[in-house]
C-alpha cells in the first residue's frame, strides 16, 4: 500500500472522529444559548481596538465604541461564514464521491455555521449598532462575489480563507470570554462559537496536505503571494472605520492608526501564526523560504520563527 493511500485512510479516520464528535452534540443556539445583551460596556477598555493610542475617551464614548465593535466583529462573522458554506458547498456539488467522509464533515461544518449566523444575528439586533462603514455597499459586495468565486475555483486558497476565517475571530472571542468584565451573554456567545470552531479548525489542518497536493500554479501563487494580503485585509475590516465615527472620531484617520498601533499588531501576529504553521505543516510553505508577505503578516523571520519586538 502506498505512503499517500495511508496517509489518507488517517486523514479520512480522523476526519470521521470529527464527525462523530460533532454528531454527538447538537447545540440549538436559539435554546441553549438563552440571553441578551447588558445595557452597559460590553468589553473592557484594554480590548477595544484603541487601546494604546491614548485617546480620552468618556465612558459614553466607551460604552457605545465597545457596542459597535463587537456588533463589527458578528457582522463580519456572518458574512464570513457565508463564504464558508459557499465554497463547501460548491466541493459538495462538484464531489465524484458523495460518501467521502469529509463531505460528510463538511455538511456537519455548515449546519453549525448557520446556526452561529443566527446567533450572531441575535447579537447584533441586541446591539443595535448605529455605525455605518464609510466604504460603499456595492463595493464591499463586490469583493465578497470576488472572494467566493476565488473560494470556489482554487482550493488551496480557499481553506487557508478558512484557517484565517477561525483563528482571528477565535483570538478575539478567546480574549473576551476569558476576561471578567466582559458582558455575560457576550462572554456565551464566545465560548459557544469557540468550541464549535474548534472542530472546523482540526479539520482544516487535517485535509490541507491533501489540497495542497492537489493544487494547480495559480492557486498555489496565491496562497504565497496573495492570501496573506486578504488576511490582513480581514483582520483590519472585524472592525470597519465606521465604527469610530459613531464616538465622534475620524474614522479613517482612527482606523488606519489603530490597526497599526503595537497592541493591535501584536494581536494580529498571534492571531495568523496559527495559518502559517498550518501551511508549513501541511507542505505547503517550507521553514527557511517563508514568502516575504507571510512573514509581514504575522510577524516572523524567513524559517517562520517570532521575530523580537527590535527585530520587527
Amino acid at each position: 500500500m502506498s505512503t499517500a493511500v495511508i496517509e489518507s485512510d488517517k486523514i479520512e479516520a480522523r476526519v470521521s472522529r470529527l464527525s462523530a464528535a460533532a454528531s454527538r452534540r447538537v447545540i440549538e443556539p436559539d435554546a441553549d444559548v438563552p440571553g441578551t445583551v447588558g445595557n452597559g460596556q460590553v468589553i473592557p477598555d484594554e480590548l477595544l481596538s484603541v487601546a494604546g493610542l491614548g485617546l480620552d475617551l468618556t465612558p459614553a464614548q466607551r460604552r457605545t465604541l465597545s457596542r459597535e465593535e463587537v456588533a463589527s466583529i458578528a457582522q463580519a462573522g456572518i458574512r464570513f461564514e457565508a463564504v464558508l458554506e459557499a465554497g463547501f458547498a460548491a466541493q459538495v456539488a462538484t464531489a465524484e464521491d458523495l460518501t467521502d467522509p469529509r463531505l460528510t464533515f463538511i455538511l456537519h461544518e455548515v449546519g453549525e455555521e448557520t446556526r452561529h449566523q443566527r446567533l450572531f444575528q441575535r447579537l447584533v439586533a441586541d446591539l443595535e449598532p448605529a455605525a455605518k462603514s464609510p466604504v460603499p455597499f456595492g463595493l464591499v459586495r463586490f469583493g465578497y462575489r470576488r472572494v467566493v468565486h476565488a473560494a470556489i475555483r482554487f482550493p488551496a486558497l480557499f481553506y487557508v480563507l478558512v484557517l484565517g476565517g477561525e483563528e482571528i475571530p477565535d483570538l478575539f472571542q478567546k480574549l473576551a470570554a476569558d476576561h471578567p468584565a466582559t458582558d455575560p451573554f457576550v462572554r456565551d456567545v464566545n465560548r459557544y462559537h469557540r468550541a464549535e470552531e474548534a472542530r472546523h479548525l482540526s479539520f482544516a489542518r487535517s485535509v490541507y496536505p491533501e489540497i495542497w497536493a492537489d493544487a494547480g500554479p495559480v492557486d498555489r501563487f496565491a496562497v504565497k503571494r496573495i492570501a496573506p494580503l486578504m488576511i490582513r485585509d480581514m483582520f483590519a475590516m472585524m472592525v470597519h472605520p465606521g465604527v469610530y465615527e459613531a464616538v465622534g472620531l475620524p474614522p479613517f484617520k482612527t482606523w488606519f492608526r489603530a490597526n497599526k498601533s503595537p497592541e493591535r499588531v501584536a494581536l494580529r501576529h498571534e492571531a495568523t501564526r496559527p495559518v502559517l504553521k498550518a501551511l508549513i505543516d501541511g507542505g505547503a510553505i517550507r521553514p527557511g523560504r517563508v514568502p516575504r508577505r507571510w512573514r509581514a503578516l504575522c510577524g516572523v523571520d524567513r524559517h517562520g520563527a517570532p521575530r523580537t519586538d527590535a527585530a520587527a
